[in-house]
């Protein structure tokens, strides 16, 4: 068929495509506009959306939305609410390492931004992140807070290489949820020595929570090679961190938001909440507070909580929480008469996305029943402003009986504990499965064969026979499992002829490898079979687990802890959160307390909520002068600059006490103890130190003490103090990082310099528990071996003259017969 051109097309060819090439421009350029306009109005939208109010309601407290007006609260100036208002200090943006310098100018970041560093040390990648294997990979896990806006960010990665990765054919690929944010060059000449890089993430590709992954991609050999070689290995430095450029958002004021914005669990960064109180704060204003700060304790966990105390003055900026009456008078806020106890979310004066969680009643007393019904029910309460109603007391605590600490009655599943998700992995070499456990501190487990665990596992059929679950507690070996094991002793696999995937062991865990804060490790470690030269290939499908229904059984340990045990304090709160609700301890503060007392105060209640995870709704709080009122509890002693007048009062009993214008600390006697085979009574002091040290200095230094009670037998007293604001904010920092610090504190008596922690004194003088008798028995001798010797020779000698007279009588009678 011939084509023919349309007669009736008056316009030429050449100038008709020219035209249409014009229009077609035109439109692209068009378009191209409202795609840009489009882009940046969606960039400008937040992340995140707000959760819906929870649903699950408490039958213990009524809340209703309160009829009183909220605190009048000084208006702000427009400027700081307007975007365009003048932007704070930013830090800025490194430019890659590997990039050009780019000619354009900078992008201009939103008013209000801010800049902070998240390493990944605080993500859970304490050891830093190892990639091993021709695409080995690791990553952490993090979240965007509620009420800011990510605008830019980056990774700043620290890392180093393997020398025999060949630098054409091998990199590190950067995923953020699955999309590939960049791949990093590994160059010959930069190989074995530590790297720097700064990546930018995509920040469309965030999510409500978010993965960071990074993948080895390496190659040694052109020719065939092992794709898991030893010289395949690259290691991301926990100092690496993600950077964050953020702004605010101004969040509604709903309380169903809760615990959000004070505490926001997509933040992995340690709690900092400021605590607002009046100038002179009573007991049951110290108490509500203590609550409050146990509560927000627990929900950080991990990620450790400190509350910073101001006198009758608001934060700067921020959000904080205020425990006020009607008539409490503070800059820019003014409260509001309430008729009863009452809980509202208000904005911060002076800082207009910051907000103000306020905990109001009449009196002190409903301040305390408002913070109760904060703790226990916040999931109940919705919109500005709730009045409580109606409460129920929480029903009694029970000795030992702590949500976050492993039942003690009965076995506990694996599933109980942990995610299913977390107890599966996949590779030739994949990550331990970590167990966390909360163990009850002073579990007796002398002459025990150990803590029953019945591990039930399965993993994929290897050719290989030397691929092996190694079961360590604390990254001490405990056992290894064969994961080939013997196909005879399984009836399926006699039958079918197919390998096992599954098996079952019953492993005993030592005791000692079980403090309170204990982890259990299970690691696969499979036998790559090697078929021969250039056959080599690893096929992934490779998949491991463990069972939820596997068990671990603490039931037969008895409870027997030898006191005093800083150790144990710093560890988990004992003998504090032997109730969980702190119901059987007082806090004795200072008569002239200041707002560095009642800081550190907060901070150890949030220690021990951490530890308890159930807020500390029974906890008492008083003074010197009030002491022999709480004989029937435990106390916690705090003291500043020589403000606590129980330091002097005790003075005898304490293994610091001060001794003229100096400090007397009282060495432990263990070598005498040690040489002394008969053994002591641990219940007295009879040679409670070799030697003591009295020391005067100026500069600020910390020390923890523990000791019986003075006023009741049976009962704990610990002593946190510092020769100043300084050195007490010490010892309380000693406490908190006690768990990273290798068990530093220990004993009765440990001294803080900065940093440095040092155990002086480990006597110990009585116990906490009972023991069944036939175990109390064996422990009392145990540790009174000469009254053992001369028991047996009493129990020899009577015996002999019971057969001795027996004897005698029956020859009587026989010579009488």
């Amino acid at each position: 068929m011939t084509f023919r051109p349309d007669p009736s097309m008056t316009v030429p060819a050449r100038p008709r495509m020219l035209t249409l090439l014009a229009g077609a421009l035109l439109w692209a350029a068009g378009s191209a506009s409202a795609f840009a306009a489009q882009a940046g109005t969606q960039a400008d939208a937040p992340l995140l959306t707000e959760p819906a109010p929870a649903a699950d309601q408490m039958t213990a407290m009524s809340a209703a939305p309160s009829s009183a007006p909220l605190p009048i609260v000084d208006p702000v100036p427009a400027a700081t609410r307007t975007p365009d208002a003048a932007p704070m200090p930013v830090t800025p943006a490194a430019p890659v390492a590997s990039a050009p310098p780019a000619p354009a100018q900078a992008a201009v970041l939103p008013g209000g931004s801010r800049t902070y560093r998240i390493p990944l040390s605080q993500l859970g990648a304490r050891d830093g992140l190892p990639l091993r294997g021709i695409d080995g990979s690791n990553g952490v896990d993090f979240g965007a807070r509620l009420d800011e806006r990510i605008v830019e960010m980056r990774l700043d990665l620290d890392y180093t290489y393997s020398p025999a990765l060949l630098p054409d054919l091998s990199h590190i690929k950067v995923q953020l949820n699955g999309d590939v944010a960049d791949s990093v060059a590994l160059p010959k000449e930069e190989s074995g020595k530590p790297q720097q890089r700064v990546i930018p993430l995509p920040v469309p590709a965030l999510r409500e929570f978010n993965r960071l992954n990074l993948q080895l991609i390496g190659h040694y050999t052109l020719s065939c090679e092992d794709p898991v070689h030893s010289s395949l290995w690259a290691n991301i430095n926990p100092d690496s961190a993600l950077e964050l450029t953020v702004v605010p958002t101004d969040l509604p004021n709903d309380l169903a938001l809760l615990p959000a914005p004070f505490f926001d669990k997509h933040d992995g960064r340690p709690l900092v909440l400021p605590i607002m109180l009046p100038g002179a704060p009573d007991a049951g204003r110290l108490e509500a507070a203590g609550i409050v700060a146990s509560w927000m304790g627990a929900l950080a966990s991990y990620r450790g909580a400190s509350f910073p105390v101001s006198l009758d003055t608001l934060p700067t900026q921020g959000h904080a929480v205020v425990l006020a009456r009607p008539g409490d008078t503070l800059a820019g806020l003014r409260m509001p008469s309430v008729s009863g106890p009452t809980l509202a979310m208000v904005p911060n004066p002076n800082d207009a996305y910051g907000k103000l969680l306020l905990v109001m009643g009449r009196n002190d007393g409903e301040i305390k029943q408002a913070a109760i019904a904060l703790a226990l029910g916040y999931q109940t309460l919705s919109g500005p402003s709730n009045q409580i109603t109606r409460l129920e007391a929480p029903e009694p605590r029970q000795p030992y009986d702590a949500p976050n600490w492993l039942p003690h009655d009965r076995p506990v599943q694996f599933g109980e504990l942990m995610p299913v998700s977390r107890m599966n992995v996949y590779g030739h070499r994949p990550a331990p499965i970590d167990l966390n456990l909360r163990l009850p501190p002073g579990l007796f487990g002398w002459r025990s064969d150990g803590v029953p665990m019945e591990l039930r596992y399965r993993y994929s059929p290897r050719p290989a026979r030397q691929s092996v679950l190694e079961v360590t507690a604390g990254n001490q070996l405990v056992q290894t499992l064969s994961l080939h094991p013997d196909v005879r002793s399984d009836l399926f696999s006699r039958v079918s002829g197919m390998p096992p995937s599954e098996a079952h062991a019953t492993v005993m865990v030592p005791p000692y490898m079980l403090p309170p804060m204990a982890g259990l490790q299970f690691r696969y470690i499979y036998e790559y079979a090697k078929l021969g030269e250039c056959q080599n290939s690893i096929v992934d499908n490779v998949m491991s687990a463990i069972d939820p229904a596997s068990t671990i059984d603490i039931s037969r340990l008895p409870r027997y802890a030898a006191m005093p045990d800083l150790g144990a304090f710093s560890d988990a709160g004992f003998p504090f959160t032997r109730m969980a609700d702190l119901s059987e301890t007082a806090v004795v503060l200072p008569d002239q307390a200041g707002a560095h007392d009642y800081s550190a105060y907060l901070m150890l209640m949030g220690a021990m909520g951490e530890s308890t995870g159930y807020p500390a709704v029974g906890v008492t709080v008083g003074r010197a002068a009030q002491v022999d009122q709480l004989s029937d509890k435990d106390l916690l002693v705090l003291s500043s600059g020589g403000n606590q007048p129980l330091i002097k009062r005790w003075n005898g009993y304490l293994p610091g006490g001060a001794e003229g214008e100096g400090r007397r600390f009282g060495i432990s006697d263990w070598l005498s103890r040690t040489l002394d085979w008969r053994g002591s009574d641990p219940r007295t002091r009879g040679a409670p130190a070799s030697g003591k040290v009295v020391a005067t200095g100026s500069g600020p230094a910390g020390m923890l003490e523990g000791i019986e009670s003075p006023l009741s037998s049976g009962r704990s007293v610990v002593v946190v103090s510092g020769t100043n604001a300084d050195g007490l904010a010490a010892a309380v920092r000693a406490v908190l990082v006690n768990r990273s610090n290798d068990q530093k504190i220990q004993g009765d008596l440990a001294v803080v310099n900065g940093t440095e922690v040092a155990t002086l004194s480990n006597e110990q003088s009585y116990y906490i528990g009972t023991l069944p008798p036939w175990l109390a028995v064996q422990w009392f001798f145990a540790n009174h071996p000469l009254l053992l010797v001369l028991a047996l020779v009493f129990s020899a000698v009577v015996l002999a003259v019971l057969v001795y007279l027996s004897l005698r009588a029956r020859a009587q009678r026989r010579l009488g017969s």
